[in-house]
């Protein structure tokens, strides 16, 4: 079989929604309790408002370019700590996954569902990273008095599939004080890439967030957001497979790349490999003729690249860093 068909990359960046100003975010009240949320890379982010208590969000997606990266508590909700979205653009979204609201935190692909989830960059905002580092009048400070404290923030990633949720999880920390060296405890404050290629195929994503501040047994004490940019899933073409890197037994190195990249190949029947950039842009299609591809990197811009192996009837995606 010719293999002549691409793979097609969606990437969710939300630049493209229109905010009304600078230093604002969405905020739909005209739908109590129900979604109000919007498309964006191939995906429907859901977002869910509630008008008691003067009107709150009760929980799921919004996008924001706010960039109040220092201002501590609850009305600075829709804020990165980077202060900026992912490769310095103006949009990004944050998710509230509030463990009082009426459902969890979802997210759909429309129309149709991707044959993998490749990933998406992550940051805190800026109230939960806030409330970790310095405490608040609900949350602990991270760490604790002495530093010593082992706690942690983590987001869980489920996948689902016709309504049944599937076995493999994917979990990111967005902070962690649990090594015993104390110069190891970080949180996160930079876009940082979350690989969900082990959820394979999904139509839907569950989003939650557990901490080890539970003090008091009313569930997670801190703030239940995070930011999301440039979300990124794959469709490949009709009768294609899409399966893991590794089924194909290539090799990648150096990652970080710098002027080259070297793949290995183990598997006779890879014929093309591509280069895609964080937006899905092709920017580099190589026809394959021996067992070790050498890309010239050299050309890209730093930043992060998903490659694609193509084979006779399977598609493998892996990623790479160019420095």
């Amino acid at each position: 079989m010719s293999m002549t068909a691409r793979a097609q990359y969606y990437v969710a960046t939300f630049d493209t929604l229109s905010l009304a100003q600078a230093d604002t975010y969405y905020l739909n009240y005209t739908m109590p309790m129900q979604d109000v949320g919007f498309n964006d890379g191939g995906a429907h982010f859901p977002c869910i408002y509630d008008t008691s208590w003067g009107g709150t969000w009760d929980h799921g997606f919004a996008y924001s370019n706010m960039t109040d990266s220092i201002t501590s508590g609850y009305a600075n909700q829709y804020a990165a700590k980077t202060a900026i979205g992912y490769n310095n653009s103006s949009n990004y979204a944050v998710a509230w996954c509030s463990q009082y609201g009426s459902a969890p935190t979802r997210m759909l692909f429309t129309p149709v569902a991707p044959d993998s989830v490749v990933g998406f960059y992550i940051t805190n905002s800026t109230f939960a990273y806030n409330s970790m580092r310095d405490g608040d009048a609900f949350a602990k400070k991270f760490g604790g008095a002495t530093g010593n404290d082992p706690d942690w923030f983590r987001l869980t990633v489920k996948g689902y599939w016709n309504g049944v949720l599937k076995p493999d999880t994917v979990d990111f920390y967005l902070a962690d004080f649990r090594d015993a060296n104390n110069a190891n405890d970080y949180m996160i404050d930079t876009w940082t890439w979350v690989n969900l290629l082990p959820l394979g195929m999904v139509d839907s994503l569950e989003f939650e967030l557990n901490s080890s501040d539970t003090v008091g047994g009313n569930g997670m004490n801190t703030p239940a957001y995070f930011c999301m940019d440039n979300f990124v899933s794959v469709i490949n073409p009709i009768n294609v497979k899409q399966v893991k890197a590794n089924t194909f037994a290539a090799k990648m190195y150096p990652n970080p790349a710098t002027d080259l990249l070297y793949v290995e190949l183990a598997d006779n029947s890879i014929n093309t490999i591509n280069v895609y950039d964080a937006t899905g842009k092709l920017v580099m299609n190589e026809t394959v003729n021996t067992k070790t591809v050498q890309l010239n990197t050299a050309v890209l811009r730093r930043g992060a690249y998903f490659i694609e192996l193509i084979g006779k009837d399977h598609i493998a995606t892996s990623r790479f860093i160019k420095q």
